[in-house]
């Protein structure tokens, strides 16, 4: 796969992203990347095409390269066999000898063979590939007496003599190296678009990560990873190509979220919802390839993305669509995207994604990052050089693989391991006698470390701060802040240099007689301290006269200037107000004030004054007064700041003199005065007015701020800068021994200082594997991201490491995003106890025990920040110290078992109870001998019996053998306060090991060891391999006396040259051991054979033991069942579970994936949906259900959920599945199937059945949707995301239900018959399904089949997704019914249909006429026979094939009918039937106008369109009253019977119905007659006439004084009630869409233009105007009120948003925005509209769409959740949508 979709892009040229036939070039294949280097650009460029790398396939054309099989063949002699694996991957097994070949295959342009050699091989390095150098693509592969996989296309391939071509879609040209029992297999990798074949896939919306992604593609991809899993135990060849995808989303700019990914995987980008229809242009800065090779990485150049299509789905919507990048190279790379007609300025989104390095040491072997184990060293304390191995073996010798030095680098004077005198100097005491250690020496050590001892190095990295003494400072002052480039830094600089002679005053005793001693030790000083600073040292320095004016002289000025000029008028501007303008050399009384603006406020006639020197003097009074005030005012601020910095020197002082557990220091010195210095001082100022003078002077560059940290700072603003007041106020934690460096923000800033430090950084990433960012919170970003880029053009896959005080993981991930951070340092001494030590251990890393099989192909989601969690850091006191000695090595033992990165700090191990400090250490660290005597007597030794290394070795290996082998679940049981139990869990053997700690975070009692704690069993699922080890710390005493093993330490005597930790303490331990030889378990009766108990006999605090577990071999053997059953979901040859799943028709897998409650309830077999304890019932009974919940349930493992807890209960829902699909014949064998190979599940761990459950179940639902789609249409086929998941509502809502069938057809009708099955007295009957108006409301009975409903979605359920029998079946089953002319409003079985609506047959017409226009051989329906049921409208019941007609016959005379004119009266009328409707609703009248030819029908009190709603309330006063009569004629029924007529005079004149119009007879017994063109012409005439409302008034409108609003279509003509026929509603676009030729294209776009403005909602259209006052737009069924317009539900159809109109609006946008030029913005805007739908399609539970909505698209409770017509009509807009992308495909990218 390409490693990059990106282009470069040009700004000269314009963007077609959709140009390129170029070919792939290839990758380099190792991690160590080969890296081009190109002039780096910081302009955003555009480019006229891709480049060959990134546009492997064209959206118009895919193209497929080839192989000529027989050549290949014939070259390759040694193969031997070749076997089909997979649709994907062919596997050739060479002949058993010892050739050892390699070929190249070269791919030119269309992917054929050019040259074939057969070469000989050198030996190929176990870890890696050898690059090919060669300009020409080319691929590699080896084999020696092993399997090689070659990726081909899917036909299958069993011997030589098979198909002619190879199809190489997924050529991989980067190889893998995998280990199988020594043998060698270079498999590859692809780099082109095409490959994977994971393209064509569905897609679905996760909600939990706003995500686009599908359970079928997750399944898939599980599978694949499934048989990774399985490697081990079966040795076959794989490869896993991991894809990530990232959804995009309208203004999501994700710069505090934290997206990882390794390298090699291909993170793929996908439009989400809220970007569909959008033109979206994607860059982003990761580098592309050029010639092979990856350019060199600037982030500021940009390249875009190109966005290609779902293989299969060209001109498809925006679903299909993606981008992606297979990434190469390590670091934090940044995107953003913008789109066209944005109404804000982009980008409209952003965000990063952070690429892990790869690690390598030993020979060229790999260091996961979870697997590292890091020790901390102060470098000053590794003294000279010659001694470093010794000293630095001890991290060895103690398991770690990574050593962190402190700088290297030259000191400065306070020997702080950080305060660096010289960033290019290594520290000089390094040096041997008089051998110069060069920087050189250190890279062969640490080069050594890496090859020879398997040792990383990192090293940190120092960019804040230099050592006041840095010699470079002099010559480089604008380095710094000091008081001449930042002169705001000035009053601080005074008031440091004022606190510090008040220091030196105290030390002499000046201030002894104001209650201020030389040694300050108690409040009172701290008291008399206060008082003398606000008393006598702020008064002298006068600080706030530096923010103040002179009054008197600007006072001058202001006289002087309004002499000169005339006064302004009295009235004052009031938006303008004088402000004071501070000096920006902070001088004193030297603040000024805008003169001019003075002169224009205060310079005015005055109405009080009679001669010009009198005004003057009243303006200069009103002027002087204002400078009063504006200078009280700054005043009173500085002094709120002063007040600050004297309660924060108080609070220092308290801190280090006088508070219980600070260092109490006595002495005042230079290195410990009374408060800490804030500046560097030029000379020795020995007075304030010294200070002064200098702070004004040109040395004033020389008075540099010190740096520190400021305690709750904001991490992102820079507290030196002019806008901070932390100096002044004294809030920064001084580090006086350095001063901060002021980079600017970019090289220009500060050109040495830049250069400098990039020289700096780029030798120590030379030297070393990684760099620690040193007070990275306070380093600049942009600082930080420069000066590692330049790192990692040294080292490519640079380790970086920081630590952060942030107490935000927001803003922690935006410096980890920013800087590309590997690992954060998280510390387990932040733990209070042992409980939080536990929940540190679970929060950094890995997943939860029991954990889903995630896909390789899944959502990209948000992680946190990858942790090296470490048991003690350098900068804090010893646990010795803080918690106990006995604490060491159970804290030690529990971050070892967290599922990232570990660490410690040097003298952990060794038990020094001290701090050693980066500052006052001046000892060495002790070294390394074998020699255990010697050690324990010489304090310079350490060896493997000293303090806990022996334990932390196991402990380190452990950790390390947990991260290779993949033990990545984590659990953790706090089994009591001080006990706590971690669990790694190994998901593919599902071995587990169990580590115990018991703590001690205060030291035990004395007597501890005498008595055994009560503590709860240890029980494990599994058996016993092993006790890895047992360890406790013991006093010495104990062991060698009568002593207490938790005696206090006694003899311990600091060393003065060594840094030495308590000997009076052993470690003992056992390691890998069975239980009989523990001290520390007892095997007990567990009461199960498979579950293990191991009782503690003899375990005290400062313990540690860990197990190792298995599965039994029963269990083992059922765990290896289940993993053959979830391979064979992956192979896409025939199996037991395909064979059975194709046997399966529609009807069946409706009831396999879908049956809501009351259907299946309908069967009578006692099954309804299945109910979750403490969760509820799911919403279907096939496997949708409980696929809708594990989609939410799996991506973030949510194991605590009800489901998950019902399923480790017990095999009620695994029982559940089979057992209802058994009980019918069409899914029995599925349902036997399943109990079959369930089995095993049940014999399994119960931790582990919902990850099982999880995979089989979706695996067998994949297949039925594969099942599903191959009995479809190709429209669904080869349908896009959207496409499909619409298309599965013809499953949904299309069942054989008993209480709801079709008529029973004519016996006489030509195949295809309908199906039949055996009814409860085993007679064959009709078995057709019926389509449901929605669930789970019209589910079962007489409410499931509504005549309206199931022709406005039959034609997108049933015809466009090819299930024309289905809809033939439809067509004649309601034609039997046809009575009065009409068909049944409810259908119930065609006997007890009820013939109450008028839009039904117009509706089944239409059908018919689709049906006949798209079906195969649809105009033959025409001729089908229809067993009438009521052959005349006073007939009684006819059974079927007694009265056959022509299904045009039944046509016909409902025409006949609708022209004659009808009145009739329901039968059965009353309450029987409607118990809401009055006696004159029961009336009913059809006809057709003469005039017009509007068909007509309905009164007052009946309402016979789809808006019906009968009112039902006597409380309220509406009962049988409707809601919306829609009498007269409805404008889409006149579209409806326009479309109709008009489609079969075109009929008649090609001969293919046998009537050319209708007839009737009138009172007078005259026969009129019209030909069906007279009747289309009369509507086409009288349609704008009379449904036209104009924009502006016009002469002879009809009745203009009902008129509400212009630029409409009337929603009828003729009702009863004049005023409805003006109402503006959502049904005029029906009409636009059946007929369009009724419409004036020009009226047509303005009414659609006010339909979008006042009918449009997010999901439907309101299907009455706002502005109406019978508006109500949310429905509540339940309203018991008294307001007549909303009880009882009655506003149904008053306001609230129907679905399905939305369809007809859209498509009639769609028609005449072509007729009007606007259809490239209507084809945006319709996606826009249609991504809502988008998502409530892939997040409902129900995966469909709902009726309605309440207002603004909010949730209505009363809904049905998903709906027939909802879906059906949303289908159709997409069909059409193809169809016009089709012709005119649309530009993907702007």
């Amino acid at each position: 796969m390409g490693s990059n979709t990106s282009k470069k892009v040009d700004e000269n040229k314009p963007t077609n992203s959709l140009k390129s036939d170029q070919n792939t070039d290839s990758e380099p294949s190792n991690s160590e990347t080969n890296i081009s280097k190109e002039e780096d650009s910081d302009e955003l460029i555009k480019l006229e095409s891709p480049t060959a790398k990134y546009q492997a396939v064209s959206v118009q054309e895919t193209r497929r390269r080839s192989l000529d099989f027989d050549l290949l063949v014939d070259k390759l002699e040694k193969i031997q066999e070749i076997t089909d694996v997979n649709d994907d991957w062919v596997l050739l097994t060479p002949v058993k000898d010892n050739v050892e070949e390699k070929y190249i295959i070269d791919l030119e342009k269309e992917g054929v063979i050019k040259e074939l050699q057969n070469l000989q091989a050198d030996e190929v390095e176990d870890s890696e590939v050898q690059e090919q150098t060669k300009t020409q693509k080319e691929f590699h592969f080896e084999y020696q007496q092993t399997e090689i996989i070659l990726p081909i296309h899917k036909e299958k391939l069993p011997n030589k003599d098979v198909s002619k071509k190879l199809c190489l879609d997924n050529l991989q040209k980067s190889s893998i190296i995998e280990h199988y029992n020594t043998k060698k297999t270079y498999i590859t990798s692809s780099e082109t678009q095409e490959s994977h074949k994971i393209t064509s896939k569905k897609i679905e919306v996760n909600i939990k990560t706003s995500s686009i992604f599908s359970e079928e593609e997750e399944i898939n991809s599980k599978v694949n990873t499934q048989k990774e899993v399985e490697s081990a135990q079966t040795s076959t060849m794989k490869i896993i190509s991991q894809v990530r995808v990232l959804t995009l989303n309208d203004n999501e700019h994700q710069d505090s979220t934290l997206y990882r990914i390794e390298k090699n995987w291909t993170l793929q980008f996908r439009l989400g919802p809220s970007l569909l229809g959008r033109k979206v242009s994607l860059y982003c800065n990761y580098p592309e390839t050029k010639d092979g090779k990856i350019l060199e990485f600037n982030r500021n150049r940009y390249f875009l993305l190109p966005w290609i299509q779902d293989e299969g789905c060209q001109h498809s919507d925006d679903t299909a669509l993606y981008t992606q990048i297979t990434v190469k190279i390590a670091g934090s790379f940044h995107y953003y995207f913008i789109y066209e007609n944005a109404t804000e300025s982009g980008p409209h989104g952003s965000g990063f994604f952070l690429v892990d390095p790869i690690l390598k040491y030993g020979n060229n072997e790999e260091l996961p990052l979870n697997c590292i184990q890091c020790q901390t060293v102060l470098a000053k304390c590794l003294g000279p050089f010659s001694t470093w191995e010794s000293k630095l073996r001890v991290a060895k010798e103690s398991g770690y693989n990574v050593i962190h030095f402190t700088p290297i680098q030259e000191l400065g004077k306070s020997n702080s391991a950080y305060s660096l005198s010289g960033q290019l100097k290594l520290n000089p005491i390094f040096n041997d006698n008089n051998t110069k250690i060069t920087f050189n020496d250190v890279e062969k050590l640490t080069s050594k470390m890496r090859n020879e001892w398997k040792v990383l190095s990192i090293c940190d990295i120092v960019l804040n701060h230099t050592a006041n003494e840095t010699d470079w400072l002099q010559e480089h002052p604008e380095s710094t802040y000091n008081c001449l480039n930042c002169p705001y830094m000035r009053p601080a600089y005074l008031l440091d240099g004022a606190l510090n002679r008040f220091s030196i005053d105290v030390k002499k005793g000046n201030y002894e007689t104001f209650g201020i001693p030389s040694v300050v030790s108690t409040e009172d000083h701290l008291n008399a301290i206060r008082h003398s600073l606000h008393t006598k040292v702020l008064p002298e320095i006068n600080i706030p006269e530096m923010y103040i004016c002179d009054v008197n002289k600007l006072a001058s000025e202001f006289l002087e200037g309004a002499r000169k000029m005339p006064p302004n008028s009295e009235n004052k501007d009031i938006t303008q107000s004088l402000k004071l303008i501070q000096d920006p050399f902070y001088r004193r009384l030297a603040t000024t004030v805008d003169m001019e603006l003075a002169l224009k406020l205060y310079n005015v006639y005055r109405s009080d004054t009679f001669d010009e020197e009198s005004r003057l003097k009243r303006c200069g009074e009103e002027f002087r007064n204002t400078l009063d005030q504006l200078n009280k005012k700054a005043v009173d601020l500085i002094n709120v700041h002063l007040n600050a910095a004297v309660e924060n020197t108080i609070a220092g002082i308290r801190y280090f003199r006088v508070q219980h557990d600070g260092p109490k220091i006595k002495d005042i010195s230079e290195k410990n005065p009374l408060s800490f210095r804030y500046f560097t001082d030029y000379g020795k100022p020995k007075s304030v007015k010294e200070y002064e003078e200098i702070m004004y002077g040109p040395n004033s560059k020389y008075l540099m701020a010190h740096n520190g940290w400021v305690m709750n700072a904001d991490p992102m603003r820079n507290f030196a800068e002019s806008d901070s007041n932390v100096y002044i106020r004294r809030e920064l934690i001084a580090w006086g021994d350095s001063v901060k460096l002021r980079f600017g923000d970019k090289p220009e800033d500060c050109p040495f200082l830049w250069s400098h430090m990039k020289a700096y950084v780029e030798q120590t990433a030379k030297i070393f594997d990684g760099v620690r960012l040193d007070n990275c919170h306070s380093t600049p970003i942009p600082v930080a991201e420069y000066l590692l880029d330049c790192a990692r053009r040294v080292r490519p896959d640079l380790y970086v490491v920081a630590e952060l005080f942030t107490n935000s993981d927001h803003t922690d991930n935006i410096f980890v995003n920013r800087l590309g951070i590997s690992s954060l340092i998280r510390e387990a001494m932040s733990a209070w106890d042992s409980h939080e030590e536990g929940r540190l251990v679970y929060r950094y890393g890995g997943d939860p025990v029991g954990a889903f099989f995630q896909p390789h192909f899944r959502p990209l989601v948000p992680s946190i920040a990858h942790a090296l969690f470490l048991d003690l850091t350098h900068d804090n006191p010893s646990p010795v110290e803080k918690r106990s000695v006995f604490d060491l090595l159970p804290s030690a033992a529990l971050v070892n078992m967290a599922c990232c990165a570990s660490g410690s700090n040097r003298g952990y191990d060794e038990l020094v109870n001290h701090h050693i400090h980066v500052v006052d250490e001046t000892r060495q660290y002790t070294e390394w001998i074998d020699d255990e005597s010697l050690a324990l007597k010489n304090s310079r030794y350490v060896c493997n019996k000293s303090g806990i290394i022996a334990a932390k070795r196991a402990i380190n290996d452990l950790h390390f053998k947990l991260g290779v082998d993949g033990f990545n679940q984590v659990y953790v049981d706090q089994m009591d306060p001080d006990i706590v139990a971690i669990t790694r869990h190994r998901p593919d053997t599902h071995q587990s090991v169990i580590l115990v700690a018991f703590t001690a975070f205060g030291h035990p009692y004395l007597d501890a060891a005498k008595h055994q704690r009560v503590i709860k069993p240890l029980r494990v699922e599994g058996v016993l391999d092993e006790i890895i080890l047992e360890a406790t710390l013991s006093h010495c005493s104990s062991i060698n006396g009568d002593g207490s093993k938790y005696s206090h330490p006694q003899n311990f005597v600091k060393d003065g040259k060594y840094i030495n930790g308590l000997n009076e303490y052993q470690v003992d331990i056992k390691q890998h051991i069975q239980l009989a030889d523990s001290g520390i378990f007892e095997m007990a009766d567990s009461g199960n054979p498979n579950v293990t108990q191991l009782n503690f006999k003899n375990f005290k605090p400062g313990s540690v033991v860990a197990i190792k577990v298995s599965l039994p071999k029963n269990v083992q053997q059922s765990i290896h069942k289940l993993r053959d059953l979830m391979l064979s979901f992956s192979r896409k040859e025939s199996s037991n579970l395909k064979t059975v799943t194709e046997k399966l028709n529609l009807a069946d897998l409706n009831r396999a994936l879908y049956r809501c409650d009351q259907e299946e309830r309908d069967e009578g077999k006692g099954f309804g949906t299945y109910h979750i304890p403490n969760f509820g019932s799911l919403v279907y009974c096939g496997l949708q259900g409980f696929m809708s919940l594990l989609s939410t349930i799996r991506p973030s493992n949510d194991l605590g959920h009800p489901m998950c807890g019902n399923l480790r209960d017990g095999n009620w829902m695994i029982d559940y599945i089979h057992q209802r699909l058994k009980l019918d014949d069409g899914t029995k064998e599925l349902g036997q199937w399943i109990e079959n190979n369930t089995l095993a599940l049940k014999d399994i761990p119960r931790y582990l059945i919902p990850s099982y459950f999880d995979i089989i179940i979706t695996g067998i639902y994949i297949l039925l949707l594969e099942q599903s789609y191959d009995l479809m249409s190709d429209f669904v086929k080869h349908g896009s995301t959207f496409v499909k998941g619409l298309s599965l509502g013809t499953l949904q809502f299309a069942a054989v239900i008993k209480s709801a069938e079709l008529p029973t057809l004519s016996p006489g009708l030509a195949p295809p018959k309908p199906p039949t099955r055996q009814d409860d007295q085993g007679k064959l009957v009709q078995a057709c399904v019926t389509l449901s108006a929605g669930l789970p409301h019209f589910s079962t009975g007489y409410m499931r089949n509504w005549g309206r409903d199931t022709f406005i979605a039959l034609r997108g359920l049933f015809i466009l997704t090819g299930r024309y029998d289905d809809a033939r079946y439809h067509i004649l089953g309601y034609a039997a019914c046809l009575r009065h002319g009409l068909i049944p409003n409810l259908l119930d079985g065609g006997r007890n249909s009820r013939f109450n609506c008028r839009d039904a047959v117009w509706w089944w017409l239409h059908c018919i006429k689709s049906y006949v226009e798209e079906a195969p051989n649809g105009i033959n329906i025409l001729s089908d026979k229809v067993s009438r049921i009521f052959p005349t409208d006073d007939s009684p019941v006819i059974e079927p094939g007694i009265e056959d007609q022509a299904l045009y016959e039944v046509m016909q005379e409902a025409l006949k009918v609708h022209f004659q004119g009808l009145v009739f009266r329901e039968r059965n009328a009353g309450r029987k039937i409607d118990a809401h409707m009055s006696d004159k609703g029961f009336n009913n009248q059809i006809g057709v106008h003469p005039d017009t030819g509007f068909v007509f029908g309905g009164n007052d009190a009946n309402c016979g369109t789809w808006m019906d709603k009968m009112g039902s309330s006597d409380k309220a006063g509406n009962r049988g009253k409707p809601a919306t009569p829609r009498d007269g004629s409805a404008i889409e029924l006149i579209g409806l019977s326009k479309a109709v007529v008009t489609w079969l005079h075109e009929l008649y004149q090609q001969k293919k119905y046998p009537y050319c119009g209708v007839e009737r007879t009138s009172k007078s017994g005259t026969t009129i007659k019209w030909s069906f063109k007279q009747w289309a012409d009369k509507i086409q005439s009288s349609f704008e006439q009379f449904f036209w409302i104009n924009v502006t008034a016009t002469e002879g409108e009809i009745r203009s004084d009902l008129i509400n609003k212009r630029g409409i279509y009337k929603d009828s003509h003729g009702a009863t009630q004049a005023w409805a026929d003006f109402q503006l509603r959502c049904n005029f676009p029906i009409a636009m869409v059946v007929a369009p030729e009724m419409f004036n294209p020009k009226h047509a776009w303005i009414a659609l233009q006010n339909a979008e403005k006042y009918l449009l909602g997010p999901l439907g259209m309101k299907t009455l105007d706002p502005e109406d006052w019978a508006y109500c737009g949310d429905y509540n069924n339940s309203d018991d009120s008294n307001n007549s317009k909303t009880a009882h539900g009655f506003n149904y159809h008053q306001g609230p948003e129907w679905v399905w109109p939305v369809g007809y609006y859209l498509r009639a946008k769609l028609y005449f925005a072509a007729k009007n030029n606007e259809l490239a913005k209507t084809v945006a805007n319709t996606k826009v509209v249609l991504s809502k739908h988008f998502t409530e399609l892939q997040t409902s539970a129900w995966r469909g769409l709902p009726e309605l909505t309440n207002s603004n698209g909010s949730y209505c409770n009363d809904s049905s959740r998903t709906q027939a017509w909802s879906m059906a009509c949303i289908l159709e807009v997409l069909q059409d949508l193809q169809k016009i992308e089709s012709k005119q495909p649309p530009t993907l990218t702007n």
